[in-house]
């Protein structure tokens, strides 16, 4: 989970998260047939989709963090989903990526 989200995981409240989180992370994020970068750009593309910008610049962090995209291929991603998930979305996107690199490009 800390891989995927870019912070240190700690245990939430509750038997339904430690369940949610063990199913999730252990087994859907593990799995051999897509990498942690294919399962990013998938989520990334869906959370534009249903308007989730909080959640996808949290997942944008994460990528830039780990090294899973570059700068560019963020934004390039923006631009076809602009063709896709509309403009509105694709736009929102686009600036929800220049904000995160921006942000980490203070922490350097």
């Amino acid at each position: 989970m800390s891989e995927v989200y870019g912070w240190e995981f700690k245990d939430g409240p509750g038997d339904h998260f430690a369940a949610t989180a063990d199913h999730l992370f252990a087994d859907i994020w593990s799995r051999e047939a897509l990498s942690i970068r294919d399962r990013r750009l998938l989520l990334i593309g869906l959370l534009t989709a249903q308007n989730l910008f909080d959640v996808a610049e949290i997942q944008i962090g994460a990528a830039l963090g780990n090294g899973e995209f570059t700068p560019d291929q963020l934004r390039d991603a923006a631009l076809f989903l602009c063709h896709y998930a509309g403009w509105p979305l694709g736009t929102k996107l686009d600036s929800v990526v220049g904000k995160v690199i921006a942000q980490q490009e203070k922490k350097k």
